[in-house]
């Protein structure tokens, strides 16, 4: 079993930036790919960003190319997205989640972990 938790949400101006942490604990964190995933009210869950056992390789949705940054420090067990040029429209629930196959995946059935989720609120 593997538990994770997130962090680092709040309220942020548009334009500004925020840096969410998720701490993993139960199993070896260097064994599992992780991703980070959102879901805005009325909205189903969608795929964020995604990082690779190692942190070798990244992925990410358009829409957040260029703004967004995942990471990850295996010795701490934490992977991090570091937001930047935050839009209102980024508004929602974040959660990481941890897949067993070690490869970045947009699927959330890939995914067998996951956290109980910040809030990111992004203000015009």
């Amino acid at each position: 079993q593997v538990q994770l938790v997130e962090s680092g949400g709040g309220l942020v101006q548009a334009g500004g930036s925020l840096r969410l942490s998720c701490a993993a604990s139960g199993r070896t964190f260097s064994n599992y790919a992780m991703g980070w995933f959102r879901q805005a009210p009325g909205k189903e869950r969608e795929f964020v960003a995604a990082i690779n056992r190692s942190g070798g390789a990244t992925y990410y949705v358009d829409s957040v190319k260029g703004r967004f940054t995942i990471s990850r420090d295996n010795a701490k067990n934490t992977v991090y997205l570091q937001m930047n040029s935050l839009k209102p429209e980024d508004t929602a629930i974040h959660y990481c989640a941890a897949s067993p196959l070690g490869a970045g995946s947009r699927s959330t059935t890939d995914y067998n972990y996951w956290g109980q989720g910040t809030q990111v609120t992004v203000s015009s």
